[in-house]
């Protein structure tokens, strides 16, 4: 897609963010899939998803590579960062350049954290409708000087096209609860995360790389993402996934 114009690559990802209505809408790639569409189409370094629940329990849901997904994490662990502050208010956090005193008054050990890991700024966007905040996106640079204005409105399109695109299915399944729906995605995490650690110890690569191969393997299957990785967890993945 990268070869296509940018009005095109700009017009597919909205497509394709918007068609959730589809047997076996996987939540887990699709957000990995907002994520990716963001590094892509932004002048953003990487982006992650955090998924908020109607109980206020945070849980990262997708990152585009590995440290950032590291970083969520500790973000939730430390129970600070933009995106966490996002989740839980559905109030958009500004571009906020990392060493500056208001970002490590605000977050002192996200900062630092994302600092060492080489970023520069950082930009949250909620995953909203009207009233309800279902998670955030986290957007970071690694160069000096803000992001566009034009640039955090076509960010915040994005989450917005996502987060009608997850309502919208869920509306057509009304069967699951919002709940049910974000246990199963953090369900999921979990398989996935197994699933990551050994294929990379069985191919003798990166987690990043890893990941990279099953989802290429689910696309080309049209099989869940999940369902992969419990293959690859109880050893029924084909050979060419399990051994390259």
């Amino acid at each position: 897609m990268l070869d296509l114009p940018r009005e095109e690559r700009l017009a597919a990802a909205f497509v394709d963010l918007a068609d959730t209505l589809v047997r076996d809408f996987d939540v887990m790639d699709f957000l990995h899939t907002l994520a990716e569409h963001c590094v892509e189409l932004l002048d953003v370094t990487a982006a992650g998803v955090l998924l908020a629940t109607p109980q206020g329990r945070i849980v990262d849901a997708a990152a585009s590579d590995e440290r950032t997904r590291m970083l969520e994490l500790a973000s939730i662990e430390w129970d600070e960062g933009p995106c966490r502050d996002c989740c839980r208010t559905g109030i958009p956090v500004p571009d906020v350049p990392l060493d500056t005193e208001v970002a490590r008054n605000r977050w002192p050990r996200f900062a630092a954290r994302a600092m060492e890991l080489g970023f520069t700024s950082v930009v949250a966007a909620p995953l909203r409708l009207n009233d309800q905040v279902i998670g955030a996106l986290n957007l970071f640079r690694d160069l000096p000087g803000p992001l566009e204005p034009t640039q955090l409105r076509l960010g915040q399109a994005l989450a917005d096209t996502a987060t009608i695109g997850i309502l919208q299915q869920r509306a057509v399944h009304e069967q699951m609860t919002v709940t049910a729906q974000l246990q199963v995605a953090l369900d999921s995490r979990v398989v996935i995360e197994q699933a990551k650690g050994f294929l990379a110890h069985r191919r003798r690569t990166g987690v990043e790389e890893a990941f990279q191969a099953m989802r290429r393997h689910a696309r080309s299957r049209q099989a869940q993402l999940t369902v992969v990785a419990r293959e690859v967890l109880d050893g029924t993945a084909d050979a060419s996934l399990l051994n390259p």
